[in-house]
C-alpha cells in the first residue's frame, strides 16, 4: 500500500511486529492520554506475550502500522461488533507525521475492510471537545450519532459516537 510521494507503508501487524506495535501504542497512550479507552500504565503492564497475541490478531482487535522505513508513524486498529458494524479503535499518529496524508489512509484502510468483508458502517468514539479528531473525522465521512458514553479509562470523559455508511463509498 506504498504510494508515490509517501513515504509510509500501511499494513496489518503480525506477530514479528509486536515490539513496534508495544512501541507505537504506548507513545499514543503517553501522547494523548485522556483520547483512549485504555491508559498507558494498563498497556505497559501487558506480558510479551499479551503484546504478540495482539500483533497476530489473536483476540478482537486487528491492527494496523504505518512505517516511514522502519520507524513506525502511526497505528489504527479495527474490531468487529454487532450488526455487522466494524469499529475503528487506536487511532494514532506521531506528532512529526501529522498533517500529512497518513491519518486519512490509516482510515481508509480500515473502511476497505469493513467494505471488502461485509460490514455495513464503522463506528468510533471520539469527544466533540476534540476539534482536531472530530473535524478530521468528520472531512473522513463520518457523521455523530446521538450516542453518548464514558469513556472506559477516563469515565468522567463523555465521547460520543461517529457512524461512516460503507453505502457512502460504493454511491
Amino acid at each position: 500500500m506504498k504510494e508515490e510521494g509517501l513515504l509510509a507503508e500501511i499494513r496489518v501487524t503480525t506477530e514479528n511486529d509486536w515490539q513496534a506495535l508495544k512501541r507505537v501504542r504506548l507513545a499514543a497512550l503517553l501522547d494523548a492520554p485522556t483520547a483512549f479507552g485504555v491508559t498507558h500504565a494498563s498497556a505497559a503492564a501487558y506480558t510479551e506475550q499479551a503484546w504478540r497475541d495482539r500483533a497476530a490478531g489473536r483476540g478482537p482487535a486487528r491492527y494496523l502500522l504505518a512505517f516511514d522505513g522502519d520507524e513506525v508513524v502511526g497505528i489504527v486498529a479495527h474490531v468487529p461488533g454487532a450488526s455487522q458494524d466494524l469499529y475503528l479503535i487506536a487511532m494514532w499518529v506521531a506528532p512529526s507525521q501529522r498533517g500529512k496524508a497518513i491519518a486519512t489512509r490509516l482510515v481508509d484502510a480500515v473502511k476497505a475492510y469493513a467494505a471488502l468483508n461485509g460490514h455495513h458502517r464503522v463506528l468510533l468514539d471520539v469527544s466533540p471537545q476534540n476539534i482536531q479528531a472530530s473535524a478530521f473525522y468528520q472531512k473522513q465521512g463520518f457523521t455523530f450519532l446521538r450516542q453518548w458514553e464514558a469513556l472506559e479509562s477516563h469515565p468522567h470523559i463523555q465521547v460520543q459516537k461517529m457512524a461512516w455508511t460503507v453505502a457512502q463509498s460504493q454511491g
